[in-house]
């Protein structure tokens, strides 16, 4: 898992910046109910996503577990950000109308206690808003996913939308209708995709010893157009009512 301490720095000028942050944001909002009257971004980062939740009477505030994301954060929303781990959130029972995870629960390995906080949180009627299927949506039919898909292994994905379905059914959470949005800035180059594949980037679902790693990176190099992004992922948004 990255070094988000780190990562805070650089992190919205290398995650596609104000495009990006602005498409999961109008997305998310496409799910909040109408009567929403407060929203919890966990896992909120730099806040450039948070900032761009608030709407005419939805009061929107953040939550991250590393420092300095949140000192980021806490400059875009002053007095409505806290440090806490998404497991443990500082909230009493039934207390939020929803709550969004973005880019949050294909990094952890417990992303069951992610949803139950959520849904101790939320009111009956609100909704838990959540990316599932991460590492799939950058499979966007290219040439370099052609080298890498046989290689790819989604099963230990923790976000899977069958695995998170899974979980919000065992905390009173009901699927609701999801939509999508575009991860703009995010196209990758075959030139970029073997660095990463040689840091150990793709460890999410790439696990290969070190002479089949030589042996895709040798195929990438070859590819043409080196330097030329390929398209942008297609992220996927999947929403939870909690029953009640």
């Amino acid at each position: 898992m990255l070094d988000y301490e780190a990562e805070a720095a650089h992190y919205d000028r290398t995650r596609g910046g104000v495009p990006r942050a602005k498409a999961a944001a109008e997305a998310v909002l496409r799910l909040v109910p109408p009567g929403a009257r407060t929203l919890l971004d966990v896992a909120c980062g730099t806040g450039l996503v948070t900032e761009r939740l608030t709407r005419t009477g939805l009061r929107v505030y953040g939550a991250d577990a590393a420092h300095a994301m949140l000192a980021t954060a806490t400059g875009r929303l002053p007095g409505r950000t806290v440090r806490a781990d998404a497991r443990r959130l500082p909230l009493p029972d039934a207390s939020l109308d929803a709550v969004s995870a973005v880019w949050l629960l294909h990094l952890v390995p417990f992303a069951t206690e992610i949803v139950a906080e959520a849904a101790r949180v939320l009111r009956p009627g609100g909704v838990l808003i959540a990316t599932v299927d991460k590492d799939a949506a950058h499979d966007v039919g290219s040439d370099i996913d052609d080298i890498l898909r046989p290689h790819r292994s989604e099963s230990a994905a923790g976000d899977r939308s069958d695995l998170i379905a899974r979980h919000a059914a065992a905390h009173g959470l009901d699927p609701a209708p999801g939509t999508h949005f575009q991860g703009h800035g995010q196209g990758r180059t075959p030139g970029d995709t073997v660095r990463r594949l040689r840091s150990g980037y793709f460890a999410s679902w790439y696990t290969g010893d070190p002479a089949t790693t030589e042996v895709l990176a040798a195929a990438l190099e070859a590819l043409p157009e080196q330097d030329r992004l390929r398209d942008d992922p297609r992220y996927r948004l999947a929403a939870f009512v909690k029953r009640g």
